[in-house]
């Protein structure tokens, strides 16, 4: 079978997927996407913490300036509960938000070959092909079944029935505050620097991202906040993950779906903190929740079907590199498709070992990271971040192009 026949179905049409995506198309292969929502994603606005690998895409194959969906900060700085500067240091990080990688991504696919509002619920696989199985009750054949479906992944629970996210004991309040809602002195605080503040069993982060209004296209500077409260699971628990419907969650609350009273009882904790931080969380309308959660899996690769990204492992924010892992696999993937000549099962046989390697490598430093910050308390004023993909630092955006993949 040549390259051009070779039919190849993307399960997810996020980050990872779209990634994925465009590279089997570039490789020629017939690639189509399965998005299960009826509407572009749009991610909360959520920022990203850009690695070369997340934006490798991007930068590699369409020249294309990262200035324009990026902000870059030029500090590391710590506060202290008096909001002076307790640590500071120079360092080049660049920040994005989802919804700007997303909108970059889908404009490098094919329109016609993104389907959205198409639920896939179930597949099965023999010697020479994958028939997927969608909710309207289509069937289709492919060749290579690549599933791309995030921490909830129907593909996941098909394939590896007995392996599910644990929760870790905290949840990530999570927020966004455009510039315009904030006093001049706190954004002028804020808007330089990637910002941590570190209390007992807790910890916030803020950095800037820009966020892309989605009806006209403007950009506009938002300081993205993350704040880790520890919880055990119980009542209180699920009463936090119990929206305003009276729906139990089970992975997050989206903005707008989050109790007033919880909201009402985060402000009041905010009070407590650092004065421009306070200012942060307390004016932030529409807050939402993330409870935190992590996966180790044995095995991606599944005759002519693969998981990648957060279908397969799924790790703890700390370390910022979800997106970045997502788009390695599927650097890899492709490089391996190309590698084989057509050969889908070889292909994956030998994409798998190395992506399993550094999964386990990526989660056990985001649990080890978040078990010296929630747990042991031991994360102290003016340490290193730990963001990176393969190894701590790897995230820094300065030498990008002389990077080697």
């Amino acid at each position: 079978m040549t390259q051009a026949q070779l039919r190849v179905v993307v399960l997810g049409g996020s980050l990872g997927g779209l990634s994925a995506a465009a590279l089997l198309r570039d490789a020629m292969y017939d690639v189509r996407v399965y998005e299960r929502s009826h509407t572009a994603l749009a991610g909360q606005g959520a920022g990203i913490v850009l690695n070369p690998a997340t934006v490798r895409y991007l930068t590699e194959r369409r020249a294309f300036d990262i200035g324009t969906i990026s902000i870059a900060t030029r500090w590391l700085r710590y506060l202290d509960q008096a909001g002076r500067t307790a640590h500071e240091q120079e360092h080049i990080y660049r920040f994005s938000s989802y919804n700007a990688l997303y909108r970059s991504l889908l404009g490098c696919f094919d329109a016609g070959r993104y389907h959205l509002g198409t639920a896939v619920v179930g597949f099965e696989q023999d010697d020479r092909s994958v028939t997927v199985a969608l909710a309207d009750g289509r069937r289709t054949r492919c060749d290579l079944l690549v599933c791309a479906d995030g921490i909830r992944s129907l593909a996941r629970r098909l394939l590896l029935p007995d392996h599910a996210p644990a929760y870790a004991g905290y949840v990530a309040w999570r927020g966004t505050l455009a510039a315009e809602h904030m006093r001049p002195a706190t954004f002028a605080t804020l808007r330089p620097a990637i910002i941590y503040h570190v209390m007992p069993h807790s910890h916030l982060l803020t950095y800037p991202i820009p966020v892309i209004d989605q009806r006209s296209g403007t950009v506009q500077e938002h300081i993205n906040w993350v704040w880790y409260r520890n919880l055990p699971l119980g009542a209180a628990f699920d009463d936090l993950m119990t929206d305003c419907d009276g729906t139990l969650r089970d992975l997050s609350v989206p903005a707008g779906a989050v109790q007033p009273r919880h909201i009402a009882q985060l402000r009041d904790h905010a009070a407590g903190l650092p004065l421009p931080l306070a200012e942060l969380v307390g004016a932030t309308e529409r807050p939402f929740i993330q409870a935190i959660f992590d996966l180790e899996v044995p095995q991606m690769a599944f005759g002519r079907i693969c998981l990648i990204g957060d279908a397969a492992w799924i790790a703890r924010p700390h370390v910022a590199a979800g997106t970045a892992k997502a788009a390695a696999d599927a650097w890899t993937l492709g490089a391996a498709m190309r590698a084989s000549d057509g050969d889908v099962v070889a292909a994956l046989r030998s994409w798998e070992p190395a992506q399993l390697q550094l999964g386990r490598a990526v989660v056990a430093r985001t649990r080890a990271a978040g078990q010296r910050a929630q747990f042991e308390a031991d994360w102290r004023v003016g340490d290193p971040l730990p963001f990176g993909l393969y190894a701590e630092g790897d995230s820094t955006m300065a030498t990008i192009e002389a990077r080697g993949w």
